[in-house]
């Protein structure tokens, strides 16, 4: 079959995918498995070996990523119903004080979306916004879009969010989290610094309705932060600090020495061992544990699997996507065309994630989609050697464009705008204004961090 009627192919596949998902709202796990049907039997694999090549894609991101991305959500899930997240957050509070209140919610939300999901993030904590601009006199809408843009980032950048799991092992690098952990904090510095004088810029210009009525936004109480914490998620008491921050720290270590390890060539069996993410993070699950009451387990177990379920399964989809796009024959005619796609490298992967994130609005299916169709750097018959991303820190960055262009353009057809202005009282004109604008600056500005990365270290 013709090199350029395969890239058509690809191409009607990318704009299916988005308009199936967009326009006639089917479920992106049904879509990423029809068109990858559709896509394998137009461009000639035979029906009899069909269900091989999808067995093949669907299997493979079970066996490498499914119970990272369990464990992983498991420990979110955790420190979100213990309060042990809000905890974590209540502490930057503290430590940032009252003379901060837009660095205050940036690095509040961008620390809180770490283990916990940016909707339940900007819940959890939209108490805490309305008492310091209460108490400051700063404009509450500069600090709803301080507080949204801090959550989005880290929400898309840094395990164990579950998308950004989901990336790092379909693109192979399921036992080098802690590369993708560090990069995610690194790129995360251009859109926290874009977002925060966004914020202060455009806050003041936009007056909520309430503020117009001449209130404040907030009713008058003389409670602390802790108190508001510890109400919004409904506990009795918040848990210790220390207790709130080993489920995190620990995987963290653990994957750290066993990386050192590795690279210093030492035999430590067991280090190694307790250093692979998927027992780093079951390691840090049993740290969290104390957190919740035993009759607890089995509900938050159940709320898990809830979340991580279809997560995995889209990401498992997107598995058979990527492993369609091998078996074609599409990567041997662009590595026969690579030079024309040599000036485009790491942008590919951004633009890609951009659009189906714009057009469909679940940064999650963005992330899995795109990671399923770059495949694994280590692969000669993926689109990652292609590109020339051939290395683990190529692949990481990678990871983090991916990431990058999942936050393109939250608008009205994501989920977490809708919860940003609800809970914020903005008008839906006002929330493009500041909300998706806002995305649009961070995801370019992430963009920018991670292609003078790459030119400096790749």
């Amino acid at each position: 079959m013709s090199g350029y009627l395969l890239l058509i192919y690809f191409l009607v596949a990318i704009a299916l995918i988005i308009v199936a998902g967009a326009r006639w709202k089917i479920h992106p796990f049904l879509v990423l498995i029809g068109v990858s049907m559709l896509l394998a039997l137009a461009c000639g694999i035979s029906p009899e070996r069909l269900p091989a090549v999808i067995g093949t894609g669907f299997s493979s991101i079970f066996a490498s990523i499914g119970l990272v991305i369990i464990f992983g959500t498991a420990i979110g899930m955790i420190l979100e119903k213990s309060g042990g997240a809000v905890k974590l957050a209540d502490i930057v509070l503290k430590a940032v004080g009252r003379r901060h209140p837009q660095l205050a919610m940036l690095l509040l939300g961008w620390i809180l979306s770490i283990p916990v999901f940016c909707d339940s993030g900007f819940v959890i904590v939209n108490p805490i916004r309305k008492w310091m601009a209460r108490r400051s006199g700063v404009s509450p809408v500069t600090l709803a879009v301080a507080l949204a843009g801090g959550l989005y980032i880290s929400h898309v950048l840094i395990p164990p969010t579950p998308g950004p799991i989901a990336a790092a092992g379909m693109l192979g690098l399921e036992d080098n989290l802690l590369l993708v952990i560090g990069l995610g904090v690194l790129c995360s510095i251009f859109p926290l610094a874009v977002c925060y004088f966004w914020a202060n810029h455009i806050g003041p210009k936009i007056k909520l309705e309430e503020e117009v009525q001449g209130k404040n936004g907030c009713e008058q109480t003389d409670e602390s932060a802790s108190e508001l914490f510890r109400k919004s998620i409904a506990v009795e008491k918040l848990p210790g600090g220390w207790m709130s921050a080993l489920p995190l720290i620990v995987p963290i270590l653990l994957m750290g020495v066993s990386s050192v390890l590795s690279m210093t060539g030492s035999k430590v069996s067991w280090a190694i061992f307790l250093g692979k993410p998927v027992i780093a993070l079951i390691i840090g699950f049993l740290c969290a544990l104390p957190l919740i009451r035993r009759n607890m387990i089995n509900e938050v177990m159940g709320q898990t699997l809830t979340t991580a379920g279809p997560i995995i399964f889209i990401t498992a989809a997107g598995g058979i996507l990527g492993q369609v796009i091998m078996e074609t024959g599409f990567v041997d005619f662009v590595k026969e065309n690579a030079s024309s796609l040599s000036g485009i490298g790491i942008f590919f992967p951004f633009l890609i994630a951009a659009i189906l994130k714009t057009s469909q609005g679940s940064s999650t299916v963005a992330i899995t989609t795109t990671a399923g169709i770059m495949g694994a750097f280590s692969s000669s018959e993926s689109l990652m050697s292609v590109l020339g991303l051939c290395s683990p820190l190529a692949a990481g960055l990678t990871v983090m464009a991916i990431g990058s262009g999942a936050m393109m353009a939250s608008h009205a057809n994501d989920s977490y705008f809708w919860v940003v202005t609800n809970f914020s009282g903005m008008k839906l004109e006002q929330g493009y204004r500041t909300h998706t604008m806002m995305t649009i600056l961070i995801s370019i500005a992430a963009m920018l961090e991670i292609w003078l990365l790459y030119m400096l270290l790749c």
